[in-house]
């Protein structure tokens, strides 16, 4: 296992900057990779798709290539993988294309740990078409989804449920609940956005029959990408364009994609798969030694770092599960965690303080819709960041 640290931070122009990012499950920092790669789309020739031109091929190999690199980083199959402008906007989608089947007596599973992005587009789908909502609770002790199997009837028509929590990183057993839901035919939806930025997907392990991400978490550019069976995709059918494609997955991409976004996407998914830079073999298999090591060294920077926070007076971390990403989430006993935020940005420390849309996790853990404190680890997160960060918030506490 080779994780070069220095040779990873190479690689972002921003980090030079001197700050220390833990804002990662906010969106990353960008490698120079990355914008090179959309520069060089826009800037050479670029038309709509075909075959006719150079400016058409260009056009055409960014979309392939997106849905290969995309797919080897999913564990899917190219033809099920679709872009959205984001993860919010592709759930809006689905949740409308799904629900032209639902009506009364079907019941729709959303959980309290999920951001709201995953809540909020089914609840208002199922409440149009008649359909009844049903609840995973969150244990504020633990931080796990409670019960989640009893929350799926014989009636259940989809459940979504996130991957890994963005505000205090558990990562629930998916695998367990969709094994719930499809004994009684219902589909999975899960959202994978801060799962993606950690631990390398298979959707089919997973038991995901829909599984979002969004690549400005794993240093691509701001977007969405949704993965799911092609035969399953041909199933739903989307309100479209009559001249626009009927193909899956075009059929759900609507209007001109952006290519050079694609191209970006692809890029950082290959620099994904070359963090080790002994990773060899095809791309999933650089992919698969890559996580691993980035694993390895985002955990011991956790460990750093959660004990760090366990020496502040009055702290309390609200990262509890058994299985969670590196994000924790911390309160402090008579104190703003937006004003201690304020006081780590003078010592150019980000780390942000909000509910970060998962708000009903928010309220659930009884903060309100203020939230706490959310210290994110990232592949080019360094020791130093996390001495900085503890030594920062230590000098506000006093």
């Amino acid at each position: 296992m080779a994780y070069d640290i220095a040779r990873i931070r190479s690689m972002f122009p921003s980090l030079t900057t001197g700050w220390a990012h833990f804002d990662g499950p906010g969106g990353t920092q960008t490698p120079r990779a990355v914008g090179d790669a959309i520069q060089s789309t826009l800037l050479r020739p670029l038309s709509n798709r075909g075959t006719s031109a150079p400016s058409e091929q260009n056009a055409d190999d960014a979309v392939t290539e997106f849905r290969l690199a995309a797919a080897d980083l999913l564990g899917a199959d190219p033809a099920g993988i679709v872009h959205g402008r984001s993860a919010t906007q592709l759930a809006y989608d689905f949740s409308r294309h799904l629900a032209q089947r639902w009506s009364p007596g079907d019941e729709i599973v959303v959980t309290r740990l999920d951001h709201d992005s995953n809540v909020r587009p089914w609840v208002q789908a199922a409440e149009r078409a008649g359909a009844t909502v049903r609840w995973i609770d969150l244990d504020p002790e633990t931080g796990e989804l409670v019960d989640a199997a009893k929350a799926v009837t014989s009636a259940t028509r989809l459940v979504a449920v996130t991957a890994a929590s963005n505000l205090i990183g558990t990562k629930p057993d998916v695998r367990g609940i969709a094994d719930a839901a499809h004994a009684v035919g219902a589909l999975v939806y899960v959202d994978g956005v801060h799962f993606t930025a950690h631990e390398l997907p298979d959707i089919r392990s997973l038991g995901a029959d829909l599984f979002v991400c969004s690549p400005y978490k794993f240093l691509g550019p701001h977007c969405g990408i949704l993965a799911a069976d092609p035969a399953l995709l041909e199933t739903i059918e989307p309100d479209k364009l009559l001249p626009s494609t009927n193909r899956v997955p075009e059929r759900f991409e609507f209007g001109t994609l952006p290519y050079e976004q694609l191209a970006g996407v692809t890029a950082a998914i290959d620099l994904l798969a070359g963090l080790d830079d002994e990773a060899a073999g095809s791309r999933r298999e650089q992919l698969t030694t890559s996580f691993a090591a980035m694993h390895a060294h985002e955990s011991a920077l956790l460990e750093r770092l959660e004990a760090g926070l366990r020496e502040l007076p009055g702290a309390t971390i609200w990262s509890r599960a058994a299985r969670r990403t590196p994000t924790l989430l911390v309160t402090v006993d008579g104190a703003d965690t937006a004003a201690l935020s304020a006081g780590l940005a003078e010592r150019r420390v980000l780390a942000p303080s909000d509910n970060f849309y998962a708000l009903e996790a928010s309220r659930r853990l009884g903060l309100g819709d203020a939230g706490g404190l959310r210290l994110g680890l990232a592949p080019y997160s360094t020791t130093d960041d996390v001495d900085r960060a503890i030594e920062g918030l230590a000098a506000q506490l006093g």
